[in-house]
């Protein structure tokens, strides 16, 4: 008996996540087809001018977004943000800075510290010996 090998595919939305592009932007055949392993490895080791094009010039999925705001995807839809966005709409954001931005910022930056803080209290707990019970 010998064992037939299939070739692993993804939906084109799960290969575009994977490639941190907006699925919507990407050419027809991309959104028509499946995607091999094979061929996602392709695409991240040599891409093709199209997908240079969309991560350089979006749109933008919201995670992208999100990230290159400083924010979470949380604080993208309370601020309003529900659809993607290119490269010079995210610019023009950052520049104009409006409050609710400044405050999604904030919040991120708190959200980051504390995560600092539970790491540092959780790595002195593994250090610390452990008593045994009574």
């Amino acid at each position: 008996m010998t064992s037939h090998k299939t070739t692993q595919t993804m939906k084109p939305a799960t290969a575009a996540k994977k490639l941190g592009v907006y699925l919507e932007a990407t050419p027809a055949e991309f959104q028509e087809g499946v995607v091999s392993r094979t061929e996602l490895s392709a695409l991240q080791a040599d891409p093709p001018e199209w997908l240079l094009d969309l991560r350089r010039n979006g749109p933008h999925p919201r995670p992208v977004v999100a990230a290159r705001l400083g924010i979470s995807i949380a604080g993208l839809a309370r601020g309003g943000i529900t659809d993607a966005l290119t490269t010079e709409q995210i610019d023009a954001l950052k520049k104009d800075s409006p409050e609710w931005l400044e405050k999604e910022r904030a919040t991120q930056a708190e959200v980051r510290k504390e995560a600092v803080r539970i790491k540092e209290k959780n790595a002195e707990q593994e250090d610390q010996p452990r008593r045994p019970r009574s």
